[in-house]
């Protein structure tokens, strides 16, 4: 079986990732910061020192990234690319601060941009963190970073990635990207993001 690794996973599981990941023959290794979510790991995406080197065919990271420091994301790409076996890849999913901002600049900081099961999800939000579960304590919710398109490539370029793919969503304001250790061709490289990318 190929080796999934979930990085801040919360509550969910294989079948919240990517309809390719959510398949038998995909192995999924839960990890997270917070350990009421049960994860196999506890840990944080800036130091997976528990994740053996090469060991994962994939890493997938779903709104994670901008909760660390901008100093701290080549950190947690390196850990992605490091735990990598050579023909692994990651998947990742962050707010598009482009669309975001959108908004921001139409007046619509504290507007509902849309419904999401932890309720409304306004700007404020997608900027700055999920306020009630921030209000609640979970500090670890908080963003400190944020990232375009073009920024997101330029940092997996950086970390080593060969291959980097991305799709940005403006209605979803979120942005994906998938980046290969080793060296794709662009059909390789188009249906593999489409097999993980949002249809």
């Amino acid at each position: 079986m190929k080796r999934l690794l979930h990085v801040g996973c919360g509550s969910c599981r294989k079948d919240s990732t990517t309809r390719a990941f959510n398949t038998p023959e995909w192995q999924e290794t839960r990890l997270d910061i917070d350990s009421a979510v049960e994860p196999d790991i506890v840990g944080s995406i800036t130091d997976m020192l528990a994740v053996a080197d090469e060991s994962m065919d994939a890493v997938f990271s779903s709104h994670n990234i901008e909760h660390v420091y901008a100093h701290e994301v080549p950190v947690a790409l390196s850990e992605f690319f490091r735990v990598l076996k050579p023909d692994g890849f990651a998947v990742i999913c962050c707010p598009d601060l482009q669309a975001v901002c959108a908004l921001v600049a139409q007046d619509k900081l504290l507007a509902p941009a849309y419904i999401s099961p932890l309720g409304p999800i306004r700007p404020l939000d997608m900027l700055y963190g999920h306020t009630p579960s921030v209000a609640r304590g979970l500090h670890y919710m908080a963003h400190h970073c944020g990232f375009t398109e073009t920024v997101l490539m330029e940092l997996l370029w950086e970390a080593g990635f060969r291959a980097v793919a991305t799709d940005v969503r403006p209605a979803a304001f979120d942005l994906w990207a998938l980046a290969s250790r080793s060296t794709l061709t662009d059909e390789e490289l188009r249906s593999l993001a489409a097999a993980h990318f949002p249809p």
